[in-house]
């Protein structure tokens, strides 16, 4: 029980903190707007964390906050391909709508420079065993090529979304990132269903 709420602490100043930082900017949010933001204590807030820019890393956790919430709510009759869009779908949706570019570039620029461990792609995270799943049953169902195995599809899709993210930062949001991905992500997928299947054949 002691460590659900460990979790559910941290959890809370992650949440508290991409809240602040999208309503308010990164500059001018203080620890002290966190913590009351998350109704924890600083004691706790450096507990999890060294200081503010700790928490660029975390953005990862939202993220796969998102995944947790939306698994459970997909339809079980789609197919491996539609999971993937709809789950591409949603997670960019959140970021259009509930973190800035110059938020979603300083996460992405605090990966590139990170000698140790990088959040946004470590194998452990909830984002990378859910892909892992639907790639497998899609495998499995024939929903998806058997002749790439599911580590390479699992990593060509998180790439893909990743490429997306830093385009759209390079470009300065000047589109949107939901409408593009919209457009752009079921014809990558197209090309990961069983030869023919694409075609339409």
């Amino acid at each position: 029980m002691a460590r659900k709420n460990t979790r559910n602490t941290r959890g809370r100043i992650i949440s508290a903190a991409w809240k602040l930082f999208y309503e308010q900017g990164y500059e001018n949010t203080t620890v002290e707007d966190i913590v009351f933001e998350s109704e924890t204590s600083k004691g706790s807030f450096y507990h999890y964390f060294s200081g503010k820019d700790a928490l660029m890393g975390t953005l990862a956790n939202v993220f796969d906050e998102k995944y947790e919430e939306l698994y459970p709510a997909m339809d079980p009759a789609m197919d491996a391909v539609e999971k993937l869009i709809y789950l591409n779908h949603e997670l960019f949706a959140m970021i259009d709508g509930g973190v800035s570019v110059d938020l979603l570039a300083r996460l992405l620029s605090t990966q590139l420079l990170a000698r140790g461990e990088k959040h946004l792609l470590d194998r452990n995270r909830y984002y990378f065993r859910i892909l892992r799943q639907i790639v497998s049953q899609g495998r499995e169902r024939g929903q998806l090529r058997r002749d790439r195995s599911v580590d390479e599809i699992v990593k060509a899709y998180a790439l893909w979304e990743r490429a997306l993210m830093y385009d759209w930062c390079l470009c300065g949001g000047e589109y949107s990132l939901v409408s593009y991905t919209d457009r752009m992500t079921p014809m990558f997928l197209e090309s990961y269903r069983p030869r023919g299947e694409a075609a339409g054949n």
